[in-house]
């Protein structure tokens, strides 16, 4: 007997600042982030070889085991909120940085 059925995943909102950008042209969707991610943010692509999707973006620790773990260097990347970013100052220059 065989049963066919569907499984719909619907995202949540993204926040302002979204937690985890992929670059598509260099992610492969091999999903190595989805398996190490510890809060489990991550669900495969139903497209095979484009990136994962964000479900749940909310609740992302910003931990980053995806981008460490990740064979391809710019695929991830962590977009930290603007709060959680460090302003530093260039010595001499006098520039804000952040």
């Amino acid at each position: 007997m065989s049963e066919e059925f569907s499984v719909y995943a619907t995202p949540n909102r993204a926040t302002p600042g979204r937690p985890v950008v992929f670059d598509p042209k260099i992610c492969d969707g091999c999903n190595r982030c989805v398996t190490v991610c510890l809060e489990d943010i991550l669900i495969p692509n139903p497209v095979k070889g484009r990136p994962p999707v964000v479900l749940h973006p909310e609740e992302c620790w910003y931990c980053g085991p995806c981008v460490d773990d990740c064979p391809l260097p710019g695929a991830i990347r962590l977009n930290h909120p603007l709060q959680q970013r460090v302003r530093w100052k260039r010595k001499g220059g006098g520039h804000f940085r952040v």
